[in-house]
């Protein structure tokens, strides 16, 4: 049965009163764009100003991927601008800019009425949750998938109307109009965007818009050697000059007349509370111009942020917990339940669970928590005033960070003016609001402009890391070696769900623990299917309540999985004497993509066969389905040096459909990548009492330049569907590299970070 909008209405539900399905009540939304003077508005995407820029509003955070580039790039592109013309600016949260792609892959976290009743009931229900919503948030590669058409359609439209503008001055059809350059132009006849901006404007636009029948796309090039392109890219990163200079803007940077700044101290991340502090101590400290204090947490005000934080010291807040942490109860946890929990199906493909009737070999492997620790620490910006809060704060979700922070200070939200600010590095980490909640409780209490900025201990306590994971995974094998049945169980939390009510619930930390214990959770499981075609996997979870909050690191549980799988399967195949490049590329089937990703990557790294102590080790993984998904292939080289084994290349195939930006898609592939040599080499946070063993950023292990290896990007051309390129190169990297060190030392190292119980 099929639902459809017209035959949805309120009814009777069985306890008594009304089941409003509101969502599915049809709605319009005023423009969210306010032109500056001399600027005319074109839709929801697009200002142009009479001295001829172009002005973009993005919905998405700009966090170091380049957004501010690309949905820019696809507009200037479909347009027919200049790019030298085109200006960037934070679109308004506003129900005009929905993210459907993932609203309907988040369902199960925001809970539509009856799911599951049709696909297209579903896709309604995700598209107008997105719209009633304001849902733009920031995650899991949707930002083409969301934005790319609507971007398109609207430059398609603004450049129609541009046209139509002209042509009614030279008398012609607007058909024959070209549009280039940011000229409008017809035989000898030509006008600027600016010249037609003021009439254009005023202009209805045809529907369906015209769009161009070419898309936006660029050719791979040749896989990078360390030397200085020979020429420079068509799209520069708009962000690129600001940053280099300073003058680009963060949340730190925000200074409002009479501003003061916080700092703050938290307890342990599960259910702490304030007990006490000394609230003389800090008599002694200059600048100081109030305290807040909740039931959680500790803040001070001054005229410095240094003055603040010195007054904290001084104060010695305490603090109790009813559930003090520690990784080594966590470990002890997952490690009974991994055997004997209850577990639930949640994939299960080919011939099912019952192929399988013997395990010829089993592994396990172990991952533990792993925290995004980006560069800038959580800040953010207030103003208070008669009823009204001005928020300026760098949030993945900042409608619902404007939800939080309203309902924290008994405010509507409509009673909160939210400015996106750009963040210095996410992975993630901007997807939780705690500190938007702390900044409105500050500068209501204050009644003064405040910032508060977190320093390295704050964020490394309220981390909501990528969850840890026991895994156990068994094969039945074929005569020559070969994966006839495959099953996985994954001890692990049920972090989707977790995140999801802190996000959309408005929950605590430790009440979205306590909701969730015990839920299967397909999310925290995703990518146990491998892109291999098996006769048979079955997936199983085990939900696993630790204690510590988790929530979205990069990578997400594609990491966890591709850690495994790929380990896994290189063991098989140096049980079975096998090749590991043609071990894989035998179980690949009609994926061809993956397949060509493999060859590729040998062929850059030259690959030897990965005999013992070459030092070499091959890795391939593939995020998304066979339609649309990106795919890596990654050979780790390992050498023997001073101090012992270091990882010397990394050499990466990719297949992200059709590129966009060739230039952020390098970018993004070989940031991926040293962000998994982090996970990889790095240090496992570890939790006594409920709080990290150390504070100190040094001691998380990751990378410096000294670290870096060389490293090897080449692209497979593809006219498929734009995958994004964020997250492939994290999750490659540690089993590329796991399976190098036992090429290199016979080792098989099974516990993500590598070296996290020592060789």
């Amino acid at each position: 049965m099929e639902i459809t909008r017209r035959g949805l209405v309120t009814s009777a539900a069985v306890g008594g009163g009304l089941l409003v399905a509101w969502w599915f009540v049809p709605r319009s939304y005023p423009g969210p764009l306010d032109p500056a003077r001399g600027e005319h508005v074109f839709g929801a995407w697009i200002k142009i100003a009479q001295d001829g820029v172009v002005t973009v509003a993005v919905p998405q955070l700009e966090m170091g991927q380049g957004i501010t580039t690309l949905l820019p790039q696809i507009v200037a592109q479909e347009l027919g601008a200049d790019w030298r013309q085109i200006a960037v600016e934070p679109a308004p949260v506003a129900a005009a800019y929905p993210n459907f792609p993932l609203a309907a892959k988040w369902a199960e976290l925001w809970g539509p009425i009856a799911p599951g009743l049709s696909a297209a009931t579903d896709d309604m229900q995700a598209r107008q949750f997105a719209r009633t919503q304001r849902f733009t948030a920031t995650a899991d590669g949707t930002s083409l998938a969301a934005y790319e058409a609507p971007c398109r359609e609207a430059a398609a439209a603004a450049r129609a109307m541009l046209a139509q503008e002209a042509a009614a001055r030279w008398d012609t059809s607007w058909e024959e109009c070209e549009v280039a350059g940011g000229i409008v132009s017809w035989g000898d006849k030509s006008a600027s965007f600016g010249e037609l901006a003021v009439g254009a404007a005023e202009r209805s636009a045809p529907d369906p818009a015209p769009i161009r029948p070419e898309v936006t796309s660029a050719a791979p090039l040749p896989a990078a050697t360390g030397d200085a392109p020979s020429t420079a890219p068509d799209f520069p990163r708009i962000d690129l000059p600001s940053k280099v200079d300073g003058s680009f803007t963060f949340a730190g940077d925000v200074r409002l007349p009479g501003m003061v700044f916080a700092a703050i101290r938290h307890g342990p991340n599960n259910g702490s509370e304030l007990t006490g502090f000394n609230e003389k101590g800090a008599d002694w400290v200059s600048g100081i111009v109030g305290a807040v204090k909740t039931k959680r947490w500790l803040a001070v005000a001054a005229t410095t942020w240094w003055s603040a934080e010195r007054a904290l010291d001084a104060m010695e807040p305490q603090f109790s917990t009813a559930f003090p942490v520690n990784s080594d109860d966590i470990d002890a946890r997952m490690d009974t339940l991994l055997t004997a929990g209850d577990s639930f199906k949640v994939a299960e493909t080919g011939f099912g669970e019952a192929a399988m009737t013997r395990v010829d070999l089993a592994r396990r492997y172990e991952v533990e928590p792993a925290h995004a620790a980006p560069l800038e620490t959580a800040c953010a910006a207030a103003r208070y005033s008669d009823g009204q809060l001005e928020l300026w704060i760098a949030s993945q979700a900042p409608e619902q960070a404007r939800i939080a922070a309203a309902k924290a200070v008994g405010l509507r939200p409509e009673d909160i003016a939210l400015y996106p600010m750009p963040a210095g590095g996410s992975f993630d980490a901007r997807l939780e609001h705690d500190h938007a909640i702390e900044i409105a409780h500050i500068a209501k209490s204050l009644g003064k402009p405040v910032q508060l900025t977190w320093k390295r201990r704050e964020e490394l306590i309220r981390s909501r890391p990528r969850a840890p994971a026991f895994m156990l995974l068994g094969a039945q094998l074929s005569a020559g070696g070969g994966i006839d049945a495959l099953k996985l169980r994954m001890a692990t939390p049920p972090a989707g769900h977790e995140f999801g009510r802190r996000l959309f619930g408005n929950l605590t930390a430790w009440a979205a623990i306590a909701e969730t214990t015990g839920r299967k959770d397909s999310l925290a499981c995703e990518g146990a299917v491998p892109a291999y075609e098996l006769p048979s996997v079955t997936v199983r979870h085990i939900p696993v309540e630790t204690g510590q909050p988790v929530g979205r690191v990069r990578g997400n549980s594609h990491g966890t999985a591709a850690f495994a799988i790929e380990s896994f399967v290189d063991e098989i195949a140096a049980d079975a004497n096998r090749e590991p490049l043609s071990y894989r590329m035998a179980m690949l089937g009609s994926d061809i993509r993956l397949a060509a990703c493999l060859q590729r990557a040998a062929s850059l790294a030259q690959w030897n066969g990965g005999v013992a102590q070459s030092g070499q080790g091959i890795a391939c993984y593939r995020i998304g389905d066979a339609e649309t998904g990106g795919r890596i292939a990654c050979v780790a080289t390992a050498r023997q040096g001073e101090g012992g084994v270091r990882v010397a290349q990394l050499s990466a195939a990719v297949d992200i459909g059709r590129i966009v930006n060739i230039d952020i898609a390098r970018q993004q592939i070989e940031g991926g990548l040293l962000f998994g040599i982090g996970i990889a080499l790095g240090n496992a946070m570890r939790m006594r009492g409920g709080l990290p063993t150390s504070f100190d950023y040094a001691d998380l292990g990751l990378p410096s330049l000294a670290d870096c290896p060389e490293i090897e990007v080449d692209f497979i051309p593809s006219e498929a569907a734009p995958a994004d390129p964020g997250e492939l190169g994290a999750v490659i990297a540690p089993p590329a590299i796991a399976n190098a060190l036992f090429s290199a030392t016979g080792l098989r190292l099974r516990r993500l970070p590598l070296l996290s119980g020592g060789i």
